[in-house]
């Protein structure tokens, strides 16, 4: 069972914007329901989908549910991000393996209205050295269509290895896609934080505080 779930991840960007992670809750259903419709053409093209239709249909109880039961577990992260209190997007550590191998990887989108204001980066930052840092991870790595240029920005701002292609990765708006992986160990940041290495990319500091612990 896990020692560190639930959890809410906390910190200001410099642009005042309050950013939070956090669990998806029942009472966020209408906000999330309403946000994914809204975002839904422009996620098409990069989320995963089933490579064969199903009529079943999990409801949003059902999957603030599963989400519980796999966080519960350890073998999953999954988190909302929210700036200034209002919900706009997600960010999930999956695929979570222990014993001699210590490794996640992660996954986010963001409402395109905010796309582009950095709050995905410093999102990434905030739960990579929490995986890192405080549950112990050894690795974690993003996949990335190698088209997605916003996602291949987010990386490269957090200095991610680039550990090649993977063909045919995942199954996404009906057909097989590439996809680049980029990684990070625990050797590969000599000690200093995400936050610390997105400071130096961007030239000014983007972290004041953070406070993260159960919820």
């Amino acid at each position: 069972m896990s020692s560190w779930w639930p959890v809410t991840l906390h910190a200001t960007h410099p642009n005042g914007t309050e950013v939070t992670l956090r669990p998806l809750r029942r009472r966020d259903r209408r906000e999330w329901t309403a946000l994914r419709a809204t975002n839904l053409d422009w996620l098409r093209e990069w989320e995963s989908t089933l490579p064969e239709p199903s009529d079943r249909q999990l409801s949003f109880r059902g999957l603030v549910r599963l989400y519980h039961v796999e966080a519960t577990a350890g073998r999953m992260l999954p988190l909302v991000i929210e700036a200034d209190g209002r919900l706009v997007g997600q960010m999930h550590l999956f695929g979570v393996a222990w014993g001699s191998l210590r490794s996640g990887a992660i996954g986010y989108w963001i409402d395109r209205s905010v796309a582009g204001q950095g709050l995905t980066p410093f999102a990434l930052a905030l739960l990579g050295d929490f995986a890192m840092r405080d549950m112990g991870l050894h690795r974690i790595e993003v996949n990335i269509r190698p088209d997605n240029a916003p996602s291949l920005r987010v990386v490269e701002k957090l200095a991610f290895r680039d550990e090649g292609l993977r063909q045919g990765y995942l199954h996404i708006n009906g057909a097989w896609h590439d996809h680049r992986t980029f990684a990070l160990t625990v050797e590969d940041l000599h000690g200093e934080r995400l936050m610390d290495r997105l400071n130096r990319s961007s030239g000014q500091p983007l972290w004041r505080h953070t406070e993260q612990g159960p919820r």
